[in-house]
């Protein structure tokens, strides 16, 4: 027994040793595949982190010298054969006597003009995609009042419609919302960047108010799928409903600006309930973030100027076909105009064939600051068209809008209007190098863009298009 007994216990040692060797050997195993996973680990991470270095230093180390090319600076005289000096992101100096720095890229821009991006003043970019395919589109919410929606943070950068449209000299967009009364907030983007916070240049800008018109003709019921003729009385109530709905809305937005400020001052008052709704339109009431009201006819534009008088509020009239019938007014208030698309249809029947051709020359010569919405309407489908925003300008030159007030309609007049001029807009040193160069006039249609550069990074002048191009010209 006794034999036995010690026979045991030498083999329970000899077990609890094997077993004891055996999860030593598991525990240094484990330890080792940790240490190789965080090596692993490291270095993938260190690869991620110089990728993205080098994608970001692109623009911000580099120098890039635009020699021997015609200058449009827009704010400044026109300089016949000079240089464009970028570092980083900005704009380094610009002249007709400028040195370049040593180991600068150079870019030979002989008999090629320099222009800065082209500015379009209302779209719904990176909102939108296709128009037919619901799932695409994003430009807007269930509800009339959304003011505290952000149109920035639903920006798509992998659209398709923004190489197609940058590829055409526009480096910069404001997109926003549509739908409801208060759409919600417009923001303004650069066409390049991963992610919308790299293409955020201004947000919000301003709140879109789809103003309520007052137009009385024929409507479609969906109710009796029927063509209804609306009286102007049935219209004029609807309106003045709308406008008694919105007036509500900033007087509870006063009110929650006034208890935010009686809280601020003495804590022991209760707690206010935040309202995102009335926190977003604190700034609007207080006159520091205008409204983008989207109206088109001359008493419509009226209406809307008295209410924004009524209200204390700033005001963009965006759309705006007729705002040189009431020229004077937004003249004497000093509101802007985001000019409508030009390539549409007369609003009435005895309108003059060119009335959209020259209601862009009759704004200048009333002194109003205006800019171009390139867009042919405001559903899904007008970011597709953003493209054509040149276009829009150079028939208002063929039809009297002197060619200097259609370019800076087109960059430093929406740059001025959106209060972003001390960084986009013209080519001055200190600005952020959004350039366009060109073979050509900027607003001719046969004019090619040549280069491009959105904060100093060359852009490829490629699209979708063109991808497919390439890919099916040498088919066999």
């Amino acid at each position: 027994m006794c034999g036995e007994s010690s026979t045991r216990r030498r083999c329970w040692k000899f077990t609890r040793g094997c077993a004891a060797g055996r999860l030593s050997l598991q525990l240094k195993l484990m330890r080792l595949k940790m240490k190789r996973t965080i090596i692993v680990l490291f270095f993938f991470a260190l690869a991620l982190s110089l990728t993205y270095l080098n994608h970001g230093s692109s623009a911000q180390g580099n120098t890039v010298a635009i020699k021997n090319a015609r200058i449009v600076t827009v704010t400044g005289p026109v300089i016949e054969k000079g240089a464009v000096i970028i570092q980083g992101d900005k704009i380094a100096d610009v002249g007709a006597s400028v040195r370049i720095p040593s180991g600068a890229k150079e870019i030979d821009a002989s008999g090629l003009t320099v222009y800065p991006g082209m500015i379009n003043a209302s779209t719904t970019m990176g909102l939108t995609e296709i128009g037919s395919v619901a799932a695409t589109n994003d430009s807007s919410e269930i509800g009339e009042f959304n003011p505290q929606l952000k149109a920035i943070i639903a920006v798509h950068p992998e659209s398709e419609i923004i190489p197609v449209t940058r590829v055409n000299g526009i480096t910069t967009v404001l997109t926003a919302p549509r739908g409801g009364i208060l759409a919600g907030q417009a923001a303004l983007i650069n066409l390049d960047g991963w992610t919308w916070e790299e293409m955020n240049l201004k947000n919000p800008v301003g709140i879109v108010f789809n103003f309520p018109t007052i137009y009385s003709g024929r409507s479609f019921d969906f109710a009796t799928f029927q063509v209804r003729e609306r009286s102007f009385e049935e219209v004029k109530r609807q309106r003045d409903e709308t406008l008694d709905k919105v007036r509500k809305v900033f007087d509870d937005a006063r009110a929650y600006a006034k208890a935010k400020e009686a809280k601020a001052k003495n804590p022991r008052l209760p707690d206010l309930e935040t309202n995102l709704m009335l926190e977003s339109l604190v700034p609007v009431v207080k006159g520091e973030l205008p409204l983008l009201v989207n109206t088109s006819r001359e008493r419509d534009i009226k209406a809307a100027v008295e209410f924004a008088a009524e209200q204390k509020v700033k005001i963009i009239i965006v759309g705006a076909d007729e705002a040189h019938k009431v020229a004077s007014l937004l003249k004497e208030k000093n509101i802007p105009v985001i000019l409508g698309p030009v390539f549409s249809l007369p609003l009435h029947e005895d309108d003059p064939y060119d009335a959209q051709y020259t209601k862009a020359a009759a704004l200048s010569k009333a002194g109003i600051k205006f800019a171009f919405q390139g867009v042919d309407g405001d559903g899904p489908g007008d970011a597709s068209n953003a493209r054509n925003l040149p276009y829009h300008a150079g028939m208002s030159v063929a039809y009297g809008l002197p060619k200097e007030e259609a370019l800076k309609a087109l960059t430093i007049y929406p740059a001025e209007i959106f209060g972003v001029a001390d960084r986009v807009g013209s080519i001055e040193p200190g600005k952020l190098a959004n350039l366009v160069i060109t073979n050509g006039d900027l607003l001719e249609i046969r004019t090619q863009i040549r280069y491009l550069f959105i904060k100093g990074k060359q852009i490829a002048l490629k699209t979708k298009q063109t991808e497919l191009y390439e890919k099916y010209v040498n088919r066999p």
